[in-house]
């Protein structure tokens, strides 16, 4: 076997740093632009904020163009979600939700259809969106009055939404009996 000199092996050695150096940066960018797949999930490693990932992952359903859940960099909008997904449906509502609202890991963003009548919360026999709900909508279940429900609307947008209605907990004014009456008639 012939022997290299040795500006042939700094040569051969810079060619294999740089194909690294090239993987990992493909590696990288296909991390960060994966479509959801094909069932809708996207599973990433370590995404958590408390993982120190700085990612978190949404789940983005109703009327837009592709649903499911994604996984945007921490201190993204509900508007760069719904972006995400495909943007608004023809039928969809966007402005029925918060689209400043800053995103929280496990959160869930519904755009309502405007043919159901602006928001899906206002047909009574459905659990009511705590992403979308306006302080009349909230008004309306049983257990919420309008202070509470201002309560709660400014609670969503300071903390950008809610990721289980367990969280409603952390507003003043709910106590353990009245979450337990809600339970039923919320959702995230």
């Amino acid at each position: 076997m012939p022997e290299l000199s040795h500006s042939q092996l700094l040569v051969y050695g810079a060619v294999a740093i740089a194909l690294l150096l090239l993987g990992a940066r493909w590696i990288r960018a296909a991390d960060r632009g994966a479509a959801p797949a094909s069932s809708g999930v996207s599973f990433a490693a370590d995404s958590s904020p408390e993982a120190g990932g700085g990612d978190v992952v949404v789940h983005v359903a109703g009327a837009v163009g592709k649903p499911g859940v994604y996984t945007l960099p921490a201190g993204s909008r509900v508007a760069d979600a719904v972006e995400r997904a495909g943007g608004a449906s023809r039928d969809g509502a966007p402005d029925t939700v918060n689209l400043a609202a800053r995103l929280s890991d496990g959160q869930q963003v519904v755009v309502p259809s405007a043919r159901a009548g602006a928001i899906p919360a206002a047909a009574g026999d459905g659990p009511i969106s705590l992403g979308s709900a306006t302080i009349e909508q909230l008004d309306t279940v049983e257990g919420i009055g309008p202070v509470t429900a201002q309560k709660i609307v400014d609670y969503r947008d300071e903390h950008g939404g809610f990721s289980s209605v367990e969280e409603l907990d952390q507003v003043p004014g709910i106590g353990p009996a009245t979450m337990e009456a809600l339970k039923s008639r919320l959702q995230p």
